[in-house]
């Protein structure tokens, strides 16, 4: 047997259980990974309180990092070195918050050595989705770029991305998270009253672009700053295509040759992705309502033993 997430229906983090499952076993071109450490993400609570639709009861989780653990029929035909022992992270739809998770083999990308399990774990979801929307910006120096949110997970990657291209970046985020965020080469701005104003001023010359992570309230501020709406991104607010003409790039295209490229430069430190903090994964409904209450620095991770 083995243990996973259950979502049981539409509603708050009580409708998530911990439940026994039968222990799943690696296909023709599979392999299972003992998980170590699975992210957490907005994601799986727009399906869960309906926003997305789905059938219920379903698992949950996109993201995972862990230790492979049975290797099935074929893999090495693939051309794959894969072994049982191997460290790796890998991605899979609504599964990854388990003990135990079965996915194709070319669907994992091995864990450097260095990285840490809780970054592995939750770095591929944020990952692909910041640079998907920011590839979508077409960014480039000489931009100046606001990102808002940029605090979470999407927002501190995509704006990390952007200042690799040359751009100089402003992001809105709690006071608490500046001295952090001006640590990497982010111009940070305070939410609340006044903050048009106060994104004026961080950038006097004017704005050429936004990735928005947060909603509809924030790209009329991108549009009130004369930002074009070709050049605004956002992925918290789909119908921003229809009602603003804007642009709402999400994650997708994966493949482990990227994620791997996003684990070794989390490895190596050219791009930084602070755990906000780690529930063990009989507590995921705690890191749900930690997470719904939008106010942190990067990402929650659910770790299991």
């Amino acid at each position: 047997m083995s243990r996973a997430v259950r979502v049981e229906g539409t509603g708050g983090p009580e409708v998530l259980r911990v439940v026994e499952v039968a222990a799943p076993h690696a296909g023709t071109e599979q392999v299972r990974v003992a998980v170590r450490a699975a992210g957490v993400n907005y994601y799986d609570t727009k399906v869960r309180n309906g926003s997305i639709p789905s059938e219920f009861p379903r698992g949950q989780g996109n993201e995972f990092a862990g230790v492979i653990d049975e290797i099935g029929a074929d893999v090495v035909g693939l051309g794959s070195d894969l072994a049982v022992g191997d460290e790796v992270l890998g991605w899979t739809m609504a599964a990854a918050q388990a003990e135990h998770v079965v996915v194709p083999a070319k669907h994992v990308a091995r864990k450097p050595a260095g990285l840490d399990w809780a970054i592995a774990g939750g770095l591929g979801l944020v990952a692909n989705t910041a640079w998907r929307a920011v590839s979508a910006l077409q960014i480039e120096s000489g931009d100046t770029v606001l990102v808002t949110g940029v605090a979470g997970g999407v927002g501190l990657l995509g704006a990390q991305f952007a200042l690799q291209a040359g751009a100089l970046v402003v992001g809105t985020a709690s006071e608490s998270n500046h001295e952090f965020l001006r640590d990497l080469g982010i111009i940070p701005v305070s939410y609340g009253p006044g903050v048009s104003d106060r994104l004026r001023a961080a950038a006097p010359d004017g704005y050429t672009a936004a990735l928005d992570t947060v909603g509809r309230a924030e790209i009329e501020h991108a549009l009130s700053l004369g930002i074009r709406p070709q050049r605004i991104n956002s992925v918290a607010y789909h119908p921003g295509a229809d009602e603003f003409g804007i642009s709402v790039v999400g994650g997708g295209k994966k493949s482990a040759e990227e994620l791997a490229r996003f684990a070794q430069a989390a490895a190596d430190g050219a791009i930084t992705l602070p755990i906000l903090a780690t529930y063990p994964l009989t507590a995921v409904r705690a890191a749900y309502e930690r997470l719904e209450r939008r106010h942190g620095l990067g990402k929650i991770v659910l770790t299991v033993p």
